[in-house]
């Protein structure tokens, strides 16, 4: 077993998943702290790396494409303080992360783990039922339906509608976007041949976020939708019969004229490899998929 112990948190990998506890230290997140210890299995990761810093490093979890709805309904935006998949590393327990590191990645090799997307969720997602209040409303989850309710900092024109109620079979998407310098951010909720344009500030299927210290949890709620909405790989088929399914069109492979392309692709890739950049496990792979559209 591998663990590694520190102010933001302790990460411990059993052979089987690692188990990530948030820390108590102030600079944790709010969101880290409210999910608590998160589980993830080892079939889950696309890869771990170390990052060396002069005061404090970082360890970092990459996941397989699809396999959190958190990381999926968020797009990548969580910022540090918030984002589970990072530990900050004092300096000098620079070889015990390295030991860590080395460790998940003999477990991955030996497990041949892909790091290809999955076809379905390999996270829960958080439990429910959740309830949060940040920006102009609150916004509620059951596990079956959404519930939206405004207070008085609403636009009138989107209060003047009342609480919404929102069922997941009408959820076509679910998004989380963070506030960001002066423009606001959102929880934004798709609903099935209703779409809109309107800016979350008066969507009556959004609510608008402000910056304030509570806006992470929303991405919380947008997780445990996004949970329970059908995967996004599916998207790639849809089927008219069980019997007959109808693939949608693929990309096509790459003409002639692009064979430079991958030439250049191919140097780019050395270059990057011999940098540090890649692992030898990466450079390969990444190679081998560069070299099969030729």
């Amino acid at each position: 077993m591998a663990e590694i112990i520190q102010k933001d948190g302790t990460w411990a990998f059993d052979g089987d998943a690692l188990r990530l506890t948030p820390g108590r230290d102030k600079n944790v997140g709010l969101l880290r702290r409210t999910m608590g210890e998160l589980v993830v299995p080892l079939g889950a990761l696309a890869g771990v790396s170390f990052e060396q810093g002069r005061r404090s490093g970082r360890l970092r979890l990459r996941l397989r494409d699809g396999a959190d709805p958190l990381l999926h309904a968020t797009g990548g935006r969580l910022t540090e303080p918030h984002d589970p998949y990072q530990l900050v590393v004092e300096s000098d327990r620079y070889g015990v992360a390295e030991y860590f590191v080395d460790e998940v990645r003999n477990a991955l090799l030996l497990d041949r783990v892909p790091s290809d997307p999955v076809g379905e969720y390999l996270l829960p997602g958080p439990s429910v039922p959740l309830s949060v209040s940040a920006g102009d409303g609150t916004a509620s989850f059951d596990g079956e339906q959404v519930r939206l309710e405004w207070n008085w900092k609403t636009e009138d024109a989107k209060a003047a509608a009342g609480a919404r109620t929102l069922a997941v079979a009408d959820i076509a998407a679910v998004e989380w976007h963070p506030a960001v310098g002066l423009e606001n951010g959102w929880l934004r909720f798709t609903v099935k041949n209703a779409p809109t344009k309107a800016p979350p500030k008066y969507d009556p299927n959004s609510v608008d976020l402000w910056g304030f210290k509570k806006d992470p949890l929303m991405a919380l709620v947008a997780a445990a939708v996004q949970a329970r909405l059908p995967h996004p790989a599916t998207a790639a088929v849809i089927d008219v019969r069980p019997e007959e399914p109808v693939l949608l069109p693929q990309p096509a492979a790459p003409a002639e004229d692009d064979h430079d392309a991958l030439l250049r692709r191919l140097r780019e890739l050395g270059e990057l490899h011999r940098d540090g950049v890649l692992t030898d496990e990466e450079f390969a792979r990444a190679k081998q998929a560069v070299l099969k559209r030729m």
